[in-house]
């Protein structure tokens, strides 16, 4: 963000310093440009490093989700070994192995699906789910800003030149550039693009 902000310094240095020589109209405008650029620069790169730390947050989150099902079948696993071990035993029909049995058989259950503590399988599975989601926007988003910013420098820069080259059209297109990637941050932001 500092490397953007110091483009933007540059700009309105430029702008100071041609409005000081000349007192040009078309310099001022281009510094409130320059200024009113850097603000949505700034406001654009707080977006893309707030969607960049969510998605970075969603993803530990879905792979925790992911590492914790993958222990509970593993679990599950060897409860159904446990269980078969037990069933070939010689005294399988004995009410304390019958008692073993049934206990790691509700394991079992309460491994695949557990609704009051929220972390059966099933429930792992959904919550992973919902955090992939949320990483996969969050990274949208990013990329969206991302650009936003690439954009709004890009103006930065021109209106900058146009201070030096007194062209006009490249005021209005930095100003053209500027305000598409102002809307474009909005829709960003808005979750509409």
């Amino acid at each position: 963000m500092s490397e953007s902000i110091e483009h933007a310094r540059e700009g309105i240095e430029r702008a100071h310093e041609a409005h000081e020589v000349t007192f040009n109209s078309a310099a001022r405008w281009v510094a409130v440009l320059v200024a009113l650029l850097a603000a949505a620069l700034a406001l654009a790169e707080v977006g893309e490093k707030a969607a960049q730390t969510a998605f970075l947050m969603n993803h530990i989150s879905m792979t925790d989700d992911y590492a914790y099902y993958q222990a509970k079948n593993l679990h599950l696993s060897t409860l159904e070994d446990s269980i078969r071990i037990l069933e070939s035993l010689p005294g399988a029909t004995d009410t304390a192995v019958q008692a073993r049995i049934k206990a790691a058989r509700a394991e079992q259950a309460m491994l695949r699906d557990n609704p009051v503590q929220g972390n059966g399988m099933k429930q792992l599975l959904a919550t992973a789910a919902h955090h992939e989601a949320a990483a996969e926007s969050a990274l949208h988003r990013e990329h969206g800003f991302s650009g936003a910013t690439g954009a709004l420098q890009i103006a930065i820069l021109i209106a900058s030149v146009s201070i030096v080259t007194a062209v006009r059209g490249l005021r209005l297109g930095a100003a053209a550039i500027g305000l598409a990637a102002i809307a474009f941050g909005f829709l960003v932001w808005a979750g509409l693009v």
